[in-house]
């Protein structure tokens, strides 16, 4: 299937597009446009009084009102350029039928995994099964100004289905890594099923407003070349394809976190638009993918939290080697719930007035 194109042309030829989607399709701006993975999240304040409505963690993402009200909050505080819709990838195995909750201090908990068949029987509908996710980027879009961007996203098939093997949230993922070499048709099957409720999931929510869509693997760390080039690769290669398919022609950010040396394999063989970069990407590896692709990456939250001169020195680095081409600063995992406000005021200022 061939790539679609986003090629803006010049920015005069563009205005309508926002600096963010103007460097997805391959321009390189004056400043790069700048967003946190979780910028949306308890390090502030104004979240933690609305999550606190809401007890359970998957009533608070299925609330339209609440939901988008947080995905909001961080543009209201900083000049970021987009904003990402707050939900979480592991709402997509409720949609296929596999119970799903989150305890606290403990982190997610799944019911026993479903069969294959029921599984495919509800990946069609995922996205409508899911439709108060669509609900928020309705919302959510309409509050934005045109300038600022909107992420729709999906967890990868194989970090999604690592937590439906594994029934849990576990550091080393060795009950779904031993599954793909012990049972490969059961690791098949769910993957199977998450490609197309994946693809459903995400033409919902590009058909509801996200100008953008990112597809989180989380958990591509330690995965042998075997198993990242069947698991990993291939999957995004088959869910990018259904997903386009079905009518989506967004651009779309591929995240193989923790990918290592396959993240150039990656950015060659997978039809993603960006790729983002964990903290330990090498500069030159991502000048290297720079070449062929938008990067997006790489700040350490640790580094944010820890904040001074180290802060700024990193930032600065990572502007002046990577923003010479397309690059959207990010950071290279999600920002920490103790990240002081004060931190985040010093990129941004440094990044969008350049002092």
């Amino acid at each position: 299937m061939t790539e679609p194109s986003f090629s803006p042309g010049s920015p005069d030829q563009t205005p309508e597009l926002s600096l963010f989607l103007r460097v997805l399709a391959g321009h390189t701006p004056e400043r790069p446009p700048v967003w946190f993975m979780r910028q949306a999240g308890r390090y502030l304040p104004e979240y933690r009084a609305v999550r606190a409505t809401t007890p359970d963690f998957v009533s608070f993402c299925l609330d339209p009102e609440k939901a988008a009200e947080v995905t909001l909050q961080p543009l209201r505080r900083f000049p970021f350029d987009a904003a990402i819709i707050f939900a979480d990838i592991l709402l997509l195995p409720k949609a296929l039928g596999q119970e799903v909750r989150f305890e606290a201090g403990e982190g997610p908990r799944l019911g026993a995994l479903p069969d294959q068949d029921t599984m495919l029987s509800l990946a069609p509908s995922a996205g409508e099964a899911l439709k108060a996710v669509g609900q928020s980027l309705s919302r959510v879009r309409a509050a934005l100004s045109p300038d600022k961007a909107l992420i729709g996203f999906c967890g990868a098939p194989w970090t999604v289905a690592t937590y439906m093997l594994d029934g849990e949230a576990k550091e080393d993922r060795a009950t779904a890594r031993r599954y793909a070499y012990e049972k490969p048709d059961v690791v098949a099957g769910v993957l199977d099923a998450l490609i197309e409720g994946s693809a459903h999931y995400l033409k919902m929510q590009a058909d509801s407003g996200a100008q953008v869509l990112k597809i989180f693997e989380s958990w591509a760390e330690g995965l042998p070349e075997p198993l990242f080039e069947t698991l990993v690769i291939e999957s995004h290669q088959r869910l990018i394809a259904r997903t386009r398919e079905l009518g989506v022609t967004v651009p779309i950010i591929g995240f193989p976190r923790g990918a290592a040396a396959y993240v150039e394999r990656y950015a060659q063989a997978v039809p993603v638009q960006a790729v983002a970069l964990d903290s330990a990407c090498p500069l030159e590896v991502g000048l290297r993918v720079q070449k062929h692709k938008c990067i997006q990456g790489a700040l350490d939250p640790l580094l944010l939290r820890a904040g001074g001169e180290a802060l700024i020195y990193r930032v600065d680095t990572l502007r002046n080697t990577w923003g010479q081409g397309p690059y959207i600063f990010n950071l290279g995992h999600g920002i920490l719930p103790d990240t002081p406000i004060d931190h985040v005021e010093q990129v941004l200022n440094r990044l969008t007035q350049g002092s």
